[in-house]
Parts: C-alpha cells; sequence; structure tokens
C-alpha cells in the first residue's frame, strides 16, 4: 500500500515594502537564483558553487553578500588541513512566491527544513 507523506512547509508572508522589493530584486537575478539553488541541499563553500554554477568568483562572493544581508543563508566556518579558514553556505530558503493583484505585491518565503 502506498501511503503519501504531507510535508509541512514553513511560510512567512512579508510585509514591509521595502523587504519585498530586495527579495524581488534577488529572484530576478540569475545568479541569486543559481546560488540559492545550489545549496538548498546541503552547504557548499563560494568555490564549489563558482565551479558547479560557473559564475565568476567575484560575482558568487557579491551575491552571497546580498542573500547574506537579506537572511536568507545560513553560514558556517571551519578550519581546512591547511589551517585556513573555510566558509560554508546552505539556502534557508526553498522557495519564494510573489502576486500582483490590484496594485498589491504579496511575497512569501518557503523555510529550507
Amino acid at each position: 500500500m502506498n501511503k503519501q507523506i504531507e510535508v509541512l512547509q514553513s511560510v512567512y508572508k512579508i510585509e514591509e515594502d521595502c523587504k519585498k522589493d530586495a527579495l524581488l530584486s534577488i529572484i530576478s537575478d540569475k545568479y541569486c537564483r543559481a546560488i540559492i539553488n545550489a545549496t538548498i541541499d546541503k552547504p557548499k563553500s563560494a568555490i564549489e558553487i563558482s565551479e558547479e554554477k560557473k559564475i565568476p568568483i567575484s560575482t558568487v562572493y557579491r551575491r552571497l553578500q546580498t542573500l547574506h544581508d537579506n537572511q536568507l543563508l545560513q553560514t558556517s566556518g571551519m578550519i581546512s588541513n591547511d589551517g585556513k579558514k573555510l566558509f560554508l553556505y546552505k539556502s534557508k530558503i526553498k522557495g519564494i512566491e510573489s502576486n500582483f493583484v490590484n496594485g498589491q505585491v504579496d511575497v512569501k518565503l518557503f523555510f529550507n527544513q
């Protein structure tokens, strides 16, 4: 017998207009979308993201900062075997939904669990 498992997702509706604008700008940027997509399932370093998504490393670092500033990334650090600091990034979200109806913009975040 097949049983369907319902996955409950945490959804957060954005109320502030400036936050809505920032999120819509982020989701319209192909590099931000690529970074979010690359880091949904497991944390990755900037170099891993750059190589996997074929994005210049300087662009990766700029977009990581944007995503971090908007609280869309979880950052963890570690020390590599050669003593260098290594930061890993994981998306806090699985998706963003937006609607424009009767002059109103609604934006919802779907959190990554």
